[in-house]
């Protein structure tokens, strides 16, 4: 499935239409608005805490290159490796320089939406290379060649039927309709795995500064297990991630289940700074962390800035009445969804995603629901004004045409015969209503219904009944 943000339009439209999407979308977006708000109400100071919240990944952002330079300190000192990448491609090569020079071939990763945007497991594949999705949902994505849909529940387009028929096909699963069974099954697929791994790679939802902990949340213990089985762990993990201390994490972990999963805390908290000690048994003998730079560079000190703060919760998407009628595929990008529709055009530049900054109804739902409280709505609107602006001149053009055309009645005159001449000859569906209007304003009915002209215009209807009877007394009129 190629990605194309451009295409949001057709995609949307298509999603509209489709029934299983539909019942996906239905199920997966109404329980997580349900749990989270559960979840949510269960704090006595919810505004509070988001307010907080949203101060330590500020803080975070404020002092960003001297955080990341104390992540490198405390990571070497503790024997692990840190890498820097500024683009997708120098990611892919530092994770390929690590297996190629240490002749690793088989890898485990847990859920990570840095590798995602990356593209890292075309990266990797296209050397032989074998890396194995182990969270749930991203395990049923790679096996039958889709992509994600959601920021945290990446398989949210697809039903439990259609995960029990891609199970049966792909897997020779015997027949079941009990997801708990289905689980089992891949998780006996995925243990042997585990075991053979030469590596295991892993995002990171945190990078704790004052002691270089690089930090995942799970529920699945996938995560500990491809971290903390293989010999290798390499961690990818962009560089906005950085907070200043435990204190931030401590709030930050609290809001952030609750608002992705309506869950008071996460099954599983990992936390790693470094290789397994030499007087410890278990863990990874080396640890490499990538932090990836991928255009965050541009958006930092900017009116965007704020956009860097988003902690990947999802809530934003769920609570969006366009994601939960059109789903995340129809965004054509890896972060679908209302953070997506800023992010996407920032990092892959506007032209290349000019659609998404309108696919809103700017409602605010994501603002309410975000739990560091970005202004994701306020944000759309200048990326709309950029993408204005850009087009400034033809703009100008079009409204200074149509003032002259307003300001000359005859002109004006002339122009409304005209349109309502060539509307007898627009294409007309077999009820005779309007389909499209001729270029170039068929850009407007292509998503609008166009009213009908009416068949005498006001200035003829007052020529015909009222000219020349200005003077008279009201009663007569």
């Amino acid at each position: 499935m190629e990605l194309d943000p451009n295409r949001f339009l057709e995609s949307a439209t298509i999603a509209l239409h489709d029934i299983p999407l539909q019942t996906a979308l239905a199920r997966g977006t109404g329980n997580a608005v349900r749990n989270r708000q559960t979840a949510m109400g269960e704090l006595e100071q919810t505004a509070d805490l988001r307010q907080q919240a949203r101060g330590s990944r500020l803080r975070g952002l404020a002092d960003l290159p001297e955080l990341l330079e104390q992540v490198e300190s405390n990571i070497t000192a503790n024997g692990g490796h840190v890498l820097w990448a500024e683009d997708a491609a120098e990611a892919n090569r530092h994770v390929l320089d690590i297996c190629l020079s240490k002749n690793l071939k088989l890898g485990v990763k847990s859920k990570s939406m840095v590798t995602e945007e990356i593209e890292l497991q075309k990266a990797v594949a296209e050397h032989g290379i074998e890396l194995i999705e182990t969270d749930l949902g991203e395990f049923i994505i790679q096996i039958s060649d889709d992509r994600p849909s959601h920021i945290v529940m990446p398989l949210m387009h697809r039903t439990k039927e259609a995960v029990r028929d891609i199970f049966m096909s792909k897997l020779d699963m015997p027949y079941t309709n009990d997801p708990a069974e289905m689980t089992a099954f891949a998780r006996q697929q995925l243990r042997e795995k585990y075991l053979q791994a030469d590596f295991g790679m892993s995002g990171g939802n945190f990078i704790i500064a004052e002691t270089g902990t690089v930090v995942i949340v799970t529920n699945e213990g996938n995560g500990r297990l491809s971290t903390g089985m293989p010999p290798v762990h390499i961690a990818v993990v962009g560089i906005e991630k950085v907070i200043p201390t435990w204190e931030d994490f401590a709030t930050l972990v609290q809001i952030l289940p609750r608002s992705s999963t309506g869950q008071r805390l996460t099954v599983y908290v990992n936390m790693f700074s470094g290789p397994a000690p030499a007087s410890e048994p278990d863990g990874p003998r080396e640890f490499y962390l990538i932090l990836v730079d991928n255009g965050r560079s541009k958006i930092y000190g900017t009116e965007y800035a704020e956009a860097l703060a988003c902690i990947r919760c999802g809530a934003c998407l769920n609570a969006c009445p366009v994601y939960q009628n059109v789903g995340g595929h129809s965004y054509g990008s890896v972060y679908p969804g209302p953070i997506g529709a800023v992010l996407t055009p920032l990092f892959e530049g506007k032209e290349n995603a000019s659609p998404l900054p309108f696919a809103s109804s700017l409602c605010g739902a994501c603002k309410s629901a975000c739990p560091v409280d970005i202004n994701i709505p306020d944000m759309l609107i200048a990326l709309r004004r950029d993408l204005q602006s850009e087009q400034e001149g033809v703009w100008k053009a079009g409204m200074k045409a149509y003032g002259f055309g307003f300001s000359h009645p005859l002109l004006y005159q002339t122009g409304v015969k005209a349109a309502a001449l060539a509307m007898r000859f627009a294409p007309r569906t077999a009820n005779g209503d309007l389909k499209t209007l001729p270029f170039p304003a068929d850009g407007w009915t292509e998503n609008r219904d166009f009213p009908p002209l009416a068949e005498q215009s006001f200035h003829d209807w007052w020529r015909a009944n009222r000219r020349g009877r200005e003077n008279q007394p009201a009663d007569t009129l």
